[in-house]
């Protein structure tokens, strides 16, 4: 599957933006670490990444009761990943770019949901999307600094 970004057409698309006082490094070990994610992600009940976050590895990881198994799409080391999949008939494509700024590293995220689910509500998806995305920034803000 050539995936180059998130789905412009879905019906819900998110983004969101922090600056967190932390070293790209940190930042970039605690993105990519899958298997860590619980230890400091709180919607994220369990994670498993076999082989390393790199294109065309797949993870799976649990939250609000969903299981889903993701790809990796695209890895620019301490810049950007993409990554997606589909779980109950929901398929999401999430984009992250860190940008070292004063004062720490800006770090962007967009995430598309598309399907059958989301167009029967797509103010409660765009809601619970929105929700979910400002929560991981604060939770990888708090793990950071």
């Amino acid at each position: 599957m050539n995936v180059n970004g998130i789905d412009q057409q879905a019906p819900v698309i998110s983004r969101h933006s922090i600056v967190i006082a932390a070293p790209i490094g940190t930042l970039w070990r605690l993105h990519t670490d899958v298997n860590a994610w619980p230890s400091w992600q709180k919607a994220i009940d369990r994670s498993h990444l076999e082989d390393g976050f790199r294109p065309g590895a797949t993870f799976t990881w649990e939250t609000y009761n969903l299981t889903i198994s993701s790809t990796v799409y695209q890895v620019e080391p301490q810049r950007h990943t993409l990554w997606g999949g589909p779980s109950e008939g929901i398929t999401g494509i999430h984009a992250w770019t860190f940008t070292p700024v004063d004062g720490g590293v800006q770090v962007d995220t967009e995430e598309s949901w598309s399907g059958a689910p989301v167009t029967a509500d797509v103010v409660g998806m765009q809601t619970a999307l929105d929700g979910s995305l400002k929560a991981w920034l604060d939770h990888l803000r708090i793990a950071a600094e």
